[in-house]
């Protein structure tokens, strides 16, 4: 059973079993439609595909929710039974290579009660270095049947995070990239800064040079750093709309913390309300 990471050469060896979902996950916030054509053109054989927006997601509410709100239950559950997936299934995420998108699959899995899924390390890119089999062939939809069950003890919504705001017993943490957590630039949303009292995390942090997840020991001193003495449960992550701050989340699960907390209305929903706080610089 993978439920973090997988690699090609362990992925190549599962094709072939029938308890194996593959869901392809390919995404670029500039392009929307990128990721479905490139998969529509070539993928890991017997991979559906899943949109950001339209499969990980759920609608927005303008002036409530985030960019990206959490997808409605039954809804992503019916989804997930055409993609194959069952108690017994073995899920595989993979986007283009860094994870941040796969991962949004992972999290929501597990928040839905499902172990059995791993994101692909280094993703698509790393498929094809590794010289993996692809195919334009795309497969017909399942009639298995997935049961949720919800699992909300790791997420933190908007009030809660409201209530967070100068408590030293939490952890805030910002997984966005370091610029935009500083306020200096910010290409997506209307505002820019983070969190009053949050410290950065960068999600890319997690990976090395290769693009490839970095050493456990080399994790757990990054996550040592950035968490401190704080326990695990009282660290919540945020990144822009809940989607990448998975990737830190299932960095920590790869070194066996896995009870550390999301906000998944991340940056995005917090702004929503001019009357919350911000801050810009470094911490």
């Amino acid at each position: 059973m993978f439920t973090t990471i997988i690699s090609p050469e362990e992925l190549s060896g599962l094709l072939e079993k029938t308890d194996l979902s593959i869901i392809d996950c390919r995404f670029a916030l500039a392009n929307t439609n990128a990721g479905k054509e490139a998969y529509d053109i070539s993928h890991v054989p017997g991979a559906h595909y899943a949109h950001l927006d339209d499969d990980l997601s759920g609608a927005i509410i303008p002036g409530k929710t985030g960019r990206h709100p959490f997808p409605e239950v039954e809804e992503f559950a019916q989804k997930c039974g055409r993609w194959g997936i069952n108690e017994n299934t073995q899920v595989v995420a993979y986007d283009y290579g860094h994870g941040g998108i796969a991962a949004r699959l992972w999290f929501l899995l597990k928040w839905l009660g499902h172990e059995k899924v791993a994101v692909l390390n280094g993703g698509w890119n790393n498929w094809l270095k590794q010289r993996k089999v692809t195919t334009p062939n795309i497969p017909g939809y399942s009639s298995k049947r997935f049961y949720p069950k919800i699992n909300n003890d790791r997420l933190v919504d908007v009030k809660k995070m409201e209530s967070l705001i100068g408590n030293h017993e939490f952890r805030l943490v910002d997984s966005r990239a370091a610029p935009r957590y500083r306020g200096e630039e910010e290409p997506i949303d209307r505002v820019a800064g983070h969190m009053p009292g949050a410290v950065s995390a960068p999600f890319f942090e997690n990976l090395g040079e290769d693009g490839l997840m970095k050493d456990q020991e080399s994790l757990k001193e990054r996550f040592d750093r950035i968490i401190g003495e704080h326990p695990p449960e009282n660290t919540v992550f945020y990144c822009g709309s809940g989607v990448t701050a998975c990737h830190n989340l299932l960095a920590l699960a790869h070194i066996g913390i896995d009870n550390v907390k999301l906000f998944p209305g991340s940056w995005s929903e917090w702004i929503v309300d001019p009357g919350r706080p911000i801050e810009t610089g470094s911490k």
